[in-house]
């Protein structure tokens, strides 16, 4: 059983995955909403819309055409993807995150964030500072669901490389949450991103150094005009 902040249990979820993607519309969304249905799971596309939900189903399914073991995609509005879900990705930007986390039927799910809270300006993308520094969007989004239990993961991975790139991506994919048998719902996703299991990498509130580092990568990939990704040596994968 997991335990949730609120003091409830939730029984972990077993794959293959019933995963709502919020704002799966998003360039983030629908490239790791394609990523886990070309790994056997069962996505739902959320969306404001049902209709933009559906239409971004249907360009995945397409794409899935003739995958062998693919799971099945559908769309739906935010509230009734998630209400279909055992396991709830928050892909979704950080302006109006707390509203739309707050609107959600989360309660008794697995909810993974991948939502970095960055800013731009003519200097380039930077780390806004969340809670004076005492917080992050993973932290937030456990706030507002103390009924659920969320874990930090694939903030660092590319919308461009999970659309365009058919095979498994080359490069680590680091999960933190408070527990162990959530972070491990997180790490088996990962093998339908880069064929290895995710790495645990700690507590939730380290997602206040994760989230911002993505900022780091934009910046190296506006250098150099390439996609940037995060390898963690040592490990005999």
């Amino acid at each position: 059983m997991i335990s949730t902040p609120a003091g409830t249990e939730i029984t972990p979820p077993t794959a293959p995955f019933t995963i709502a993607v919020i704002g799966g519309t998003g360039p983030q969304g629908k490239g790791l909403g394609y990523r886990f249905a070309r790994g056997g799971h069962t996505v739902v596309f959320g969306s404001r819309s049902a209709e933009k939900g559906e239409a971004v189903a249907e360009e995945v399914a397409a794409r899935l055409d003739g995958v062998a073991g693919a799971g099945t995609v559908s769309g739906a509005a935010n509230a009734d993807a998630a209400a279909q879900a055992d396991v709830v990705l928050l892909a979704v930007p950080w302006d109006g995150h707390d509203e739309l986390v707050a609107s959600l039927p989360l309660a008794g799910k697995v909810v993974i964030s991948c939502v970095n809270p960055l800013g731009f300006d003519k200097r380039g993308a930077y780390g806004l500072v969340v809670d004076a520094g005492e917080g992050s969007a993973a932290e937030t989004a456990q706030r507002l669901a103390p009924e659920a239990v969320v874990v930090g993961a694939f903030h660092n991975v590319s919308a461009v490389t999970l659309w365009e790139h058919d095979g498994f991506l080359d490069e680590d994919i680091l999960v933190v949450g408070d527990s162990v048998a959530a972070k491990g719902v997180a790490i088996e996703l990962c093998a339908s991103v880069n064929g290895r299991q995710g790495i645990d990498a700690g507590k939730l509130r380290l997602a206040r150094q994760l989230e911002p580092w993505t900022a780091v990568l934009i910046s190296i990939n506006r250098k150099y005009k390439i996609h940037s990704s995060i390898k963690i040596t040592g490990f005999d994968h």
